[in-house]
This record gives C-alpha cells, structure tokens and sequence, in this order.
C-alpha cells in the first residue's frame, strides 16, 4: 500500500480532483483486474482506450483515477488525475509505487531488430557465472536471480517490469538486462526506468504493420537512446549503417564495437566449423560454440558491455568459450545418420539472410540446404515475399509453411509469399500448410550431410491460429522424426 500522494510526486498534472491522502492497494491498466482501493490508469492503446474503460473500474472498486480526459460524470468520493500523458505518468508513478527499483539497479538495455535476446541473456549468464546476482527480462524468459519463468512479450507492461525489477531488489540483484522493443519505446512502456547502458545491434525491415514506415521504426529505437543520462554509455554496432543515426543526440558515453573497421572492441573471424568459430576478440584468441557471423557479432557486443560495466576481461572470455545458445536461437539437432536439422528464430529478412549464410559458410561441398519458413499473420505483410526470395535464393529446397497465422488464411500468407519468388526458382519450392507435415517432409527429403532450417518460431511452443492457441514446437517435430530422446 502507498499514499497516493507519494506515488504522484514528481508527476506533472493537468488538474487533481478529490484527495491524495488516500492509501493504494495496487496499480491497474485493466479494468477486470481491479479491486477495492486500487488505482486505475486510463491508457490508450493501439486497439482499446482505457478512458472507456473507467465506469468498469470504478464500479469494481477503484479508489482514484488517473486519465488524460476526465470522465463526463464525476463521482465525489473518488479522486481523479488529470495528466497530459497516461503512459509516461504510469511509469514515474510505477517506480514511485515499487520504491524506484532501478535507484539500485545497474539496468542494461538492448535494442535492435536482431540479437536482443541472446545478448541480454549471454550478458546475464556471464555476471551469474561470477558470483553477480543479475536479472533477465527476454522474450524467451523471465529471470530474477536464479528463478525462472517463460515470458509473454519482448518488453512486458510497464506496472509488470517495475514490479519485476522491484523483485530482483529483494532478490539481491545488482544488475538487471533486458530488452526493449521498438513497441515498447513508442509506447512509453520504459517510461520511469533509468538506465545505466543502452545496446544497439542492428536495424532491419521488422514491424512495419506497426510503424508504418521504415523511418518511423528507426526513430523509435532512437527514442531509447536520446533519454539515456549522461552517466550512461551507449555501445553501438559500427558496422550498422543506422548506428550512428541512433546516437547523434544521445548524452551518454558511446562506445563501438564491429567486425570491420577499427572500434573499441573488435573481433575476427579465424576459422569455422559445424560445431564452433574460432575467434580473435581484442587480442585473444578463443574458440566458441556458435556458428555464424551473427553470433560472433551478439557474442562481442556482450563481452564489449561486460567490459564497460567493470568485469575482467580475460574472465569474461573464459566464460564465453563457455556459452551455449539461446533456446531456438541456431539450436541444432543431429540424426544418426548425419542430417543436421536447425531451428531458429529468424522471422525477418535480414535474420533468415543471416542464418542462411551462415549455414552455407560452413556446409560441405555436397551438402544440400533446405529451408522451412513461413510468416506470421496480422503482422507487416511487405516482408512476405522479400523472405521467400531469400530463402529460394540461398537454399537448395524452399518449403513454405505456417507460421502463426493467427486471424488470416495460411494459404494466403503462403500465396504472398511466393509471389516474390522468381519465375525460374519455382520449381524448387514446396507449399505444404500444416508446419508439422512440412517439417516431416524436410526430414525426408534429407540426405546425409544435408542441412535442414526451420526459421521463423524458434523457441516457441505455441502456434496462433484462428484465435486459438495449440501447442507445436519445432524442435519436438524434428527430433520425433529422428527419433531423438525429447
């Protein structure tokens, strides 16, 4: 319970009715969810108002109001608040609520359109490693100190994280990673954290169903650059055409880091294979587990933010050469009879391009490649035929499938897919709706040798359809085709 009064310090307020003398027993964005005492915060949303939404809460008992219109019909034993920005002003009254968690927290974000998850999680698993107790917000997962639960968005609510960061104070952690999504940043959702480093990794076409245009995409990943402090730094990816775009206003301290050109951190590529890639970081050599470019580049960016956080950095390459990867992130399986199947979370054109020429770096002469992807419905519909293109052009079979289709036709998806594949690489696709069935046909069609990639859900064991949401996983399809041990 607090005042709610104190929670309202600091907020900027267009007019207050009734008193702030009353105690708050939790915070609220949604009306089903509230009981006596609490307080309701009316946001708008892409889809719903909660000023709609305020006779619901008050006739379930909230105690005060937080809105940026008052309602028409005041009712005298309430107390309303009016304020020019619901979304920012639940963050700053949510970290008043929770006793400003991020006060005593070193908070790291990352942000980009690939790799956010693996940094923040290679980042948490290295400060565990050293005896640091950490926090982990991902889209994978949820992680306060040692204890875990799966994660429902990118970037969760923002009564959520600040009751999650609340959490991992008690907990003893001193240092949290999590990721930021551009939805998140356009959405204030980050609103009331402070931030003692920012990472950008990469910008590429992702979410334009939702922001419109390229432009506005860029310029919401920069928003969450432009509010870090001066006692923030900022690590960029240099070899990101976008990256400095991202920090030119920004106040915090940058550093870079790349495969080319000369940064402050720099790695080189020495040598790959199926199972690892052996590196040059700085000035030492180290061999890792992980295949691709893109892991090298999401491998340097944690042990470039270990480093600028204080951690030794001889220790932090031990731990490195340690790692493993992220669920669903370039998670292999292997058949007895040498068919190598990967499953990844590539679900844009660049990422699919990033896995696809990774896989063909380190393929065999006369191994075949053979892609399994679809694409998600209600989602940015341009990307569609840009990643069918991708996928005939870099691989010797292209299976096109289901992705989530959630409230549109998969045939249609498929469909507009195909239409940016050309005339001449047609005869070397599959269309085949029901992603388990097409998974099995990949496994069949493989031949020793022969390399398989199911792109576009990765660690996902759920799959949206018609509003309804059933359990699949691709790596249980794979493994119950080569009759691997779950």
């Amino acid at each position: 319970m607090r005042l709610l009064g104190d929670i309202l310090e600091g907020i900027k307020t267009r007019k207050v009715l009734g008193s702030l003398d009353i105690e708050i027993n939790h915070l609220q964005i949604d009306s089903r969810k509230v009981s006596k005492g609490d307080l309701f915060v009316a946001i708008k949303g892409t889809q719903l108002d909660g000023h709609d939404f305020i006779s619901g809460a008050i006739e379930a008992g909230a105690d005060a109001i937080v809105c940026e219109q008052l309602p028409d019909s005041i009712q005298k034993n309430l107390s309303y608040i009016e304020v020019e920005s619901a979304a920012k002003s639940l963050g700053l009254i949510a970290s008043a609520y929770y006793d400003h968690p991020t006060r005593n927290l070193v908070v790291t974000g990352v942000t980009g359109t690939n790799g956010k998850t693996s940094i923040v999680t290679f980042l948490y698993e290295i400060f565990e490693a050293l005896g640091i107790p950490s926090g982990l917000i991902s889209t994978v997962n949820t992680i306060i100190h040692k204890e875990t639960s799966d994660a429902t968005h990118t970037t969760p609510d923002t009564i959520s994280i600040h009751s999650l960061l609340s959490r991992m104070v008690e907990a003893g952690c001193s240092h949290v990673f999590m990721e930021v999504s551009s939805h998140a940043l356009v959405q204030d959702r980050i609103a009331g954290l402070l931030f003692k480093a920012g990472i950008y990794t990469n910008l590429s076409h992702d979410h334009l169903d939702y922001h419109g245009t390229f432009d506005n995409y860029i310029k919401a990943k920069k928003k969450f650059f432009d509010i870090l402090p001066a006692d923030a730094f900022a690590l960029i990816n240099t070899d990101d055409r976008n990256a400095r775009v991202m920090v030119q206003n920004s106040r915090a301290k940058i550093s870079t880091y790349g495969l080319k050109g000369v940064n402050e951190f720099n790695a080189r590529i020495i040598e790959r294979s199926l199972e690892a890639t052996y590196l040059k970081i700085d000035e030492t050599e180290v061999w890792v587990p992980f295949i691709g470019d893109f892991s090298v580049y999401n491998l340097l960016a944690a042990y470039a933010a270990s480093s600028l956080l204080g951690l030794d950095k001889e220790e932090v390459l031990r731990i490195i050469s340690q790692l493993k990867p992220v669920p669903g992130r370039f998670e292999t399986i292997k058949s007895k009879d040498g068919i190598l199947a990967i499953v990844d979370y590539a679900h844009t054109p660049d990422a699919l391009l990033n896995v696809l020429t990774a896989i063909r770096k380190i393929s065999e002469k006369n191994s075949k490649i053979i892609t399994v992807v679809g694409a998600g419905g209600d989602r940015d519909k341009l990307k569609r035929p840009i990643m069918a293109k991708i996928g005939i052009e870099n691989s010797h079979q292209l299976i096109l499938t289901s992705d989530n289709p959630r409230g549109e036709d998969p045939v249609k998806i498929i469909h507009d897919m195909i239409s940016g594949i050309p005339d001449e690489y047609k005869k070397k696709i599959l269309s085949i709706v029901d992603r388990g069935e097409a998974i099995k046909a990949a496994c069949m069609i493989a031949k020793p040798g022969d390399i398989i990639l199911i792109a576009g859900k990765g660690h996902e064991t759920y799959q949206l359809i018609s509003g309804g949401e059933y359990h699949f996983d691709d790596r249980e399809e794979v493994r119950k085709f080569f009759k691997e041990p779950e």
